[in-house]
């Protein structure tokens, strides 16, 4: 067994026995919320440190464990998209698990003690799904996951929450059987469950795209795609924080590494229209995942929103890289791959840490509600700028990590305008239109977001009487808040080794994405980037006006006007504030058709008319069934051993009889055959 996989069996060992371990002691609930936390943080160092040698060498290590079952062998491969996708989960573990210890005594009698087994099940299921090579085994982890994430949306144990795990357990086990079918397609081709044989399993045309529509309308489904995104926004506020920002940030992404492997590693990407597809999804996810946000109050459910948006530009940037292998153009296969990874580590970063950060707003006001909040900058300072950095790196504003990711995007998009391609010429210009459009009205959403929760004054009295969360939780949003800053100053660094991970995808060969701390497009800098000489500028740019500020500090008047700001001759009241409604009125007002649309697609009233439809029909069957198959039943059995009783008079000479009738019987038949 080599070193990294030996480490990776540790790290999923750790969680097991982490989970096993918190159950058996979760009457001591405190104790249970640290031996969750501490096995989480063990494990996902070890997890970082297994996937390290891989992502610098691009090296796949591969092994294999046999089982009971000779048509499965656990067949475990970290190569480098496996090794991308465990650290980008062991990163956002770390933190969450660190969180936690503090966060989870909110939950102290509502089931704090058997959370830890749900997690830490959670996790390993994560980890071992995206490192199996074995289709049977991958779907034995998809399922683990989703029952445990399941579990975990329960949490809360109300009407919203049991409702909301309703609707993901049946949107996720829909997906799960289609991809179970276009495995199973597979099998019957490659007579093997082994992805392996996968890879050399050549299938027609119309067979390979039948496998490849049911294997992304299922992985949509986990990624939250629209327009099967109606459990997103419900399950992730259900969730307690540190689990949304897992789900958030690393679970959803498990339906994008699904797309990648099935399109991609085992496919082969040789359909332009499969990169056409996932590119016309993933535009219509961003514009509309971020409509959607805009109207809410609620700030989980306003996150979950942008985990559509942002699952959408994902997919824009793996639908150009696809696109670039089936037309065999190599600059926008990698490209576009490496946007759509850099982006999805991004998301989970800044999306972790902005669900945690909302977290420890609901930690001290125990309330969602943006417009019961206010005031929260001065009285949650360190709460508040972590939050910031989050907000303007999922708003892509420069230097942040957001910004760097949806640059390279953007670069695909426009190499894919320039091809000769009439569908690549549209599709190009639009997906642009698309990208700007969510970029614009996603910034907007955390200005009405910051400046709602943060700014202004308290408009409750909880939100009033507020404080800075404990130092565990600051610490957890201050790690992701600085990976947020290193992930976009230090893009030179981190560009190379995603690219290794899209150059081996694409089966392309390598060329160079960074001339010194330059970030370029192409093999040819026809467009560069320098996120450390952006990073100079832009903090100049802030401390030029305080150093002016300084110098000329007493030479300014000394009489100015001080107090409350004038409100028309009337005293100053919080409600004078904008509110979260009133904020995006005008947007809501003009996207209305859009918004007509949300309610359309949502499968929620149409899940419970059917589970309405269900109940009222197993009330009506259940007494007809009773009356007239069990009763009658139940009425016959007693008559007809009345007139059998007399067969037993307890004579035994007439049970020698019975005996010996029955082999005459059995002779009789056996001479006959």
């Amino acid at each position: 067994m080599s070193y990294p996989i030996s480490l990776l069996i540790t790290a999923l060992l750790i969680y097991i026995v982490g989970a096993f371990v918190s159950l058996c002691v979760s009457r001591n609930e405190q104790l249970s919320i640290n031996i969750s936390g501490v096995t989480g943080i063990i494990g996902g160092a070890l997890g970082i440190l297994a996937c390290a040698p891989v992502l610098m060498s691009s090296n796949a290590v591969t092994d294999v464990f046999h089982t009971p079952f000779e048509f499965a062998r656990f067949s475990i491969r970290l190569d480098g998209l496996a090794a991308f996708m465990v650290c980008v989960i062991s990163l956002l573990v770390i933190v969450t698990a660190l969180y936690s210890f503090s966060y989870v005594r909110e939950y102290k009698g509502k089931g704090a003690g058997t959370m830890g087994f749900f997690m830490n099940i959670f996790i390993a299921s994560m980890v071992a799904l995206v490192v199996s090579d074995n289709a049977f085994y991958f779907l034995v982890f998809f399922e683990m996951m989703s029952l445990a994430s399941y579990f975990l949306v329960l949490t809360e144990q109300d009407d919203n929450s049991v409702n909301a795990g309703l609707l993901y357990f049946f949107i996720a086990h829909a997906g799960s059987v289609l991809i179970m079918i276009a495995f199973f397609i597979f099998y019957c081709y490659a007579d093997s469950f082994e992805f392996e044989a996968f890879r050399h399993t050549e299938l027609s045309s119309p067979l390979g795209f039948t496998v490849f529509m049911l294997a992304f309308l299922g992985f949509g489904a986990k990624a939250g795609m629209i327009p099967l995104h109606g459990w997103l926004p419900k399950a992730h506020p259900a969730a307690p924080s540190h689990a949304s920002a897992l789900m958030s940030g690393v679970m959803v992404k498990i339906g994008i590494f699904g797309i990648i492997k099935v399109g991609i590693d085992l496919l082969g990407a040789t359909n332009l229209w499969f990169g056409v597809i996932v590119l016309g999804f993933g535009a219509v996810s961003s514009v509309l995942g971020v409509l959607y946000a805009l109207a809410e109050h609620d700030i989980k459910k306003l996150l979950a929103y942008h985990t559509v948006e942002n699952v959408g530009i994902i997919m824009m940037g793996v639908g150009v890289g696809m696109i670039g292998i089936a037309i065999h153009h190599p600059v926008l296969a990698v490209v576009g791959l490496l946007g759509g990874l850099y982006h999805l580590l991004n998301h989970a970063v800044f999306k972790g840490l902005l669900f945690l950060g909302a977290g420890s707003i609901m930690y001290r006001l125990h309330t969602k509600d943006m417009d019961l909040m206010g005031g929260l900058g001065k009285l949650m300072p360190y709460t508040a700028f972590c939050f910031l950095i989050g907000t303007m790196a999922i708003s892509a504003l420069p230097p942040f990590n957001g910004f760097v990711s949806e640059w390279f995007t953007y670069q695909s998009l426009f190499s894919l305008s320039q091809e000769s391609h009439i569908a690549l010429k549209l599709a190009g210009p639009i997906a642009i239109i698309m990208l700007a459009l969510t970029g614009a009205l996603a910034a907007l959403c955390f200005v009405k977001v910051y400046g709602i929760s943060f700014g202004g004054m308290p408009r409750s009295e909880k939100a009033a009487q507020a404080r800075e969360v404990p130092k565990p939780m600051v610490w957890a949003m201050a790690i992701l808040a600085l990976c947020c800053v290193l992930l976009g100053v230090g893009a030179s660094v981190v560009t190379p080794i995603i690219a290794q991970i899209s150059t081996a995808l694409s089966h392309s060969e390598s060329f160079p994405l960074v001339q010194n701390t330059l970030l370029v497009s192409s093999d040819k800098p026809y467009t560069a980037l320098s996120t450390p000489m952006i990073t100079i500028m832009l903090v100049a740019f802030f401390l030029v006006p305080f150093a002016y500020y300084a110098m000329t500090k007493k030479a300014r008047l000394t009489d100015r006007a001080k107090g409350n700001p004038w409100a028309c001759g009337y005293a100053y009241e919080p409600d004078m504030a904008a509110s979260a409604g009133s904020f995006t009125r005008p947007l809501r007002t003009m996207f209305k058709p859009l918004y007509t649309l949300r309610r359309l697609l949502d499968p929620a009233p149409l899940g419970q008319k059917g589970i309405n439809a269900t109940v009222n029909g197993a009330t009506k069957l259940e007494p007809v069934w009773e009356e007239q198959i069990t009763m009658p039943i139940g009425r016959l059995i007693p008559r007809i051993a009345e007139k059998l009783q007399w067969l037993q008079g307890g004579d035994f000479r007439v049970y020698c009889v019975y005996f010996v009738i029955a082999l005459v019987v059995l002779l009789l038949t056996t001479a006959m055959m």
